[in-house]
């Protein structure tokens, strides 16, 4: 167990919990490198983490904020696959190890409804990030949506294409019929247990 694991105490420390707003909208996305420049420059300002994600392929807050615990504490125990934490926190949004293949749970050019993701990472041992100010990086991607941009807050997102969703992570009618949730918690499954298969 390394230093940065263990409390004051000598007991574990508490996983990493990074503070995290969630921006629902519809983009505009001429040019996918300038709209990654916008989110890496309001990220550079606010010190925040910012990533953004296909908003078809989101099932939820809770998927994106689990993938931000997590990725916060791999980095955290110096197991990350990523040196940046929003490309780690896309990792484990996918329940992928592999960064190409996760890369399809981004956005993509054209008009387009994404969800934008800000983290404070700053207390997160193994990241070199001042504080964040959430808010205001909350604030400044509601400004680059044309419309609907909102607190991402659905239990289930509304806008899901469960097709999609379906092909992206694998998820077959016999996994769907063997279990007890429906294919929120099988996404859900899939982000815990990219621990499990590294």
């Amino acid at each position: 167990m390394t230093d940065s694991a263990v409390g004051a105490a000598g007991e574990p420390a508490a996983p990493p919990d990074p503070a995290v707003g969630l921006v629902a909208g519809t983009f505009a996305v001429p040019d996918l490198d300038a709209f990654l420049a916008d989110l890496d420059e309001i990220a550079a300002e606010t010190g925040a983490v910012v990533q953004a994600f296909d908003a078809d392929l989101v099932v939820s807050p809770a998927h994106l904020r689990a993938a931000t615990r997590l990725a916060a504490r791999s980095i955290a125990r110096g197991e990350a696959v990523a040196r940046d934490p929003g490309v780690e926190i896309l990792l484990y949004a996918a329940g992928r190890r592999q960064i190409d293949r996760a890369l399809g749970l981004g956005v993509s050019e054209g008009e387009r409804a994404a969800v934008v993701l800000v983290a404070d990472f700053g207390d997160v041992p193994g990241v070199d990030r001042p504080p964040a100010d959430v808010d205001e990086a909350v604030e400044r991607i509601r400004e680059l949506a044309v419309e609907g941009a909102s607190e991402f807050g659905e239990s289930r997102n509304p806008a899901l294409d469960e097709d999609r969703v379906r092909e992206f992570y694998g998820v077959t009618d016999r996994e769907l019929a063997a279990t007890t949730g429906d294919l929120t918690d099988v996404v859900r499954e899939r982000v815990a247990l990219l621990d499990v298969e590294k």
